[in-house]
């Protein structure tokens, strides 16, 4: 059957690299996809409107649009595509809430009784500074809409939150700090039944040691290594099914994949926020260990059957460094040429283009903040961490860096 993805990053190309090994698949499109991808998968431009892609997806007889980011997704082409017949992987405009507004998450959590962090909402940011003056500190201000990621900070002083508040014009959630080990928990959800992905650790900041800015991941480890057995249990029992039951109860159920971002607390499991896609870098550390059929999984999920299928997982660890552009998160160099990637590929990791584009020369050039995600896999972190940093040191960026700690002391 043939298949469209949606997006053009590294998770787009691990979804892409992981669906082209499968029997069942015929043509696969990308739109835009970028210098990776192309390896895999037909890449084409269709613009931002629904229209196209539907267009597209009648004219090229696609069975399946796979959607990557969170963008189309709370903007509602998955209701599109199911209004004009056309399958679709990924969750309602009405269900994609559950990321597209953290007060929306919020009120819904308070609804259910699921553990998370106490919170506050603002539409003023004048509101906002005044309850931050007559509250404990740190406390967590988040963007409450989309933000790439990026829309978090934690602010040890009333400066810092003014200063984090003066920088999220719209509005804004407030949060009380959680301590522990975070993970990311990754379900897939077919309205009614859940079955679990994976898990990851990602590493958020800029630098080694978790210093600098928020980014968009600068790496992952899966699985997570905080997140025991007991852990996820408890997360799935306390926070992921009675979220997929409220949502089903609100006539809005959830299908697609739902990624949990947790804080592992000394009282047990507590969610930090909703994602309802693949997260990225973590897509890439998930996809390399995954042994199953991805389309079978896919497909299960969008025909609720679910129930009927589980994913098969190859053993071990694989651990996700982000290679990104001078510059970024605040202002990435472009347009620098990268060499030497099949090398990296020949240390035994698996590289997925992350922001690429490939030059009139045929060269291959960095086009975003976040490049290369250059993964590998081993019997333990330590294996797994050494072949990834292994590929990336055979790459040869001079435009580019990456965080040397990803997996350290795991």
């Amino acid at each position: 059957m043939n298949l469209l993805v949606i997006g053009s990053g590294g998770r787009e190309h691990a979804l892409c690299w992981k669906l082209r090994q499968s029997a069942r698949v015929g043509r696969l499109w990308c739109a835009p996809g970028n210098a990776g991808i192309a390896a895999v998968a037909e890449c084409v431009s269709l613009g931002d409107g629904h229209d196209a892609v539907i267009a597209f997806a009648r004219a090229h007889d696609i069975a399946l649009v796979v959607i990557g980011p969170e963008g189309p997704l709370v903007g509602g082409l998955v209701d599109a595509l199911r209004a004009a017949g056309i399958h679709a992987f990924g969750p309602s405009a009405a269900a994609a809430r559950l990321e597209g507004s953290k007060g929306f998450t919020k009120a819904l959590c308070a609804r259910a009784n699921i553990p998370t962090a106490a919170f506050a909402r603002f539409d003023s940011g004048d509101a906002a500074r005044a309850y931050v003056a007559g509250h404990p500190l740190p406390v967590v201000v988040k963007a409450d809409g989309l933000a790439a990621g990026k829309g978090v900070v934690i602010a040890h002083s009333v400066a810092e939150a003014s200063a984090a508040l003066d920088a999220m014009p719209g509005p804004v959630v407030i949060e009380a700090f959680l301590t522990g080990p975070e993970a990311s928990l990754f379900v897939l959800c077919d309205g009614t039944d859940i079955a679990v992905l994976g898990s990851a650790q990602d590493y958020k900041r800029v630098g080694d040691g978790d210093t600098g800015p928020n980014t968009g991941g600068m790496g992952a480890v899966s699985p997570a290594p905080a997140l025991t057995a007991e852990l996820e249990a408890r997360a799935l029992t306390e926070i992921v099914a009675p979220t997929v039951a409220a949502m089903a109860v609100m006539g809005t159920p959830f299908v697609g994949v739902l990624f949990a971002g947790l804080m592992l607390t000394p009282t047990g499991p507590q969610l930090i926020e909703y994602n309802v896609r693949f997260g990225d870098p973590e897509c890439e550390a998930l996809m390399v260990r995954l042994d199953s059929d991805l389309l079978d999984l896919l497909l299960a999920t969008c025909d609720g059957t679910l129930s009927d299928t589980r994913p098969v997982w190859r053993d071990g660890v694989s651990v996700t460094v982000v290679m990104a552009a001078t510059g970024y998160p605040a202002a990435p160099v472009t347009g620098s040429a990268i060499a030497r990637i099949d090398a990296a590929g020949a240390t035994g990791a698996t590289v997925f283009h992350a922001g690429t584009a490939r030059r009139a020369d045929g060269a291959v050039v960095a086009s975003g903040g976040r490049v290369l995600a250059v993964t590998a896999t081993g019997a333990t972190v330590g294996e797994a961490r050494a072949a990834a940093y292994a590929g990336v040191d055979a790459i040869d960026w001079p435009g580019g860096f990456a965080r040397r700690d990803i997996g350290a002391g795991e």
